[in-house]
């Protein structure tokens, strides 16, 4: 680990003199590659120096031993440095941690209704009022993408685009089986009644054309747009539905009265769909040298239930409940993303030691 260190710290003392040549702006691409590089790497070397200094206080204390005088204050600081370098030496490891390459991107948020029926789809639209809630709580951007509404309010399926710094980063977590344990407003006796939703979390493809798509294996379809909208959008086949045959992944767009609009809107989510196979395929491969399921993007998995009655959320892949349903179901997801964030950091780092 320290030969590494080292190797980073002398990287930065060469990003400084090349940030400071007079030519260093002629290349604006490079600039901009160089500042983010500093950027990154400025707190980890900053944090090695720290590390440096401590190990530096226990060859001075060691020093000090032989003075019957300074005997015991050299002991004492020498078991400070100690704790010191311990604890800096944890924080290097989880910041040398290697960095996911999607956690900055925007991403596409699916939300599908599963068993239940009609509940089914309300508790579809209360999770997709959760993480809008979020995301308005992290100034991130909501666009909605498609919706196929439910006779009784929610929805079928929705896609939301949610575009910000580190949105991916934050929800990737959230993809699996979602359960709702409560009584539903149309339940007459007062039963509880069990019902799911599945939840797809698709880090956005830079631009359509870095997911290699042939156009001759989509087949494109145009139709008249349905449910809410006016008049308008129903009196021209704005609707696209694209299919890509390899794979038989279906994307469809309505949403806007443009179907030029529509069919680009519904390219960048057959783009993150595949991207998305592409990367749950690996984590899953990932997945299997580990004891629990996060980050391998397993939809079929129950991941989390809402249980209305006793107020409590409980992720099973990390056993924890928060008794604090509410708050949850009002976008306060921050304890919960952290949480589940720290375990896939401790089983990085449990890796590494292997």
């Amino acid at each position: 680990m320290l030969d590494k260190l080292d190797q980073l710290a002398n990287r930065l003392v060469e990003l400084d003199e090349l940030l400071m040549h007079p030519d260093a702006t002629s290349n604006m691409d490079s600039y901009r590659k160089m500042t983010r590089e500093h950027a990154e790497l400025g707190p980890l070397v900053a944090l090695y120096h720290r590390y440096q200094e401590a190990g530096n206080d226990i060859a001075t204390a060691q020093e000090m031993l032989g003075d019957p005088d300074m005997k015991d204050f050299a002991q004492e600081e020498i078991e400070a440095a100690k704790v010191t370098m311990a604890q800096l030496e944890r924080e290097l490891q989880t910041m040398l941690l290697p960095k996911d390459a999607n956690d900055e991107r925007n991403i596409f948020l699916e939300i599908r209704a599963g068993t239940g029926g009609d509940e089914s789809a309300l508790f579809a639209g209360d999770l997709l009022r959760m993480y809008t809630r979020f995301a308005e709580r992290n100034r991130w951007q909501v666009e909605l993408v498609s919706a196929s509404d439910s006779d009784l309010g929610g929805y079928r399926e929705v896609i939301v685009r949610l575009v910000g710094n580190g949105a991916y980063s934050k929800l990737k977590f959230e993809s699996g089986g979602h359960r709702v344990q409560r009584v539903p407003a149309t339940e007459t006796q007062g039963r509880i009644h069990t019902s799911a939703c599945t939840v797809a979390v698709m880090p956005e493809a830079d631009e359509v054309e870095d997911v290699n798509i042939n156009p001759a294996d989509l087949r494109i379809d145009t139709y008249r747009a349905s449910g809410a909208g006016g008049q308008h959008i129903n009196k021209t086949d704005s609707a696209v539905r694209i299919t890509h045959l390899p794979t038989g992944i279906v994307v469809e767009c309505q949403d806007d009265r443009s179907q030029h609009k529509n069919k680009a809107q519904a390219m960048k989510v057959l783009a993150a769909r595949i991207k998305d196979v592409q990367l749950r395929e690996q984590q899953s491969k990932e997945a299997a040298t580990r004891k629990s399921l996060i980050g391998s993007g397993d939809r079929s998995e129950r991941i989390r239930t809402y249980n209305f009655p006793q107020g409590r959320m409980t992720d099973h892949r990390i056993n924890l409940t928060l008794y604090k349903l509410d708050f949850i179901m009002d976008g306060d997801l921050t304890e919960l993303t952290n949480a589940l964030a720290a375990e896939h950091q401790a089983e990085l780092l449990a890796a590494l030691g292997d």
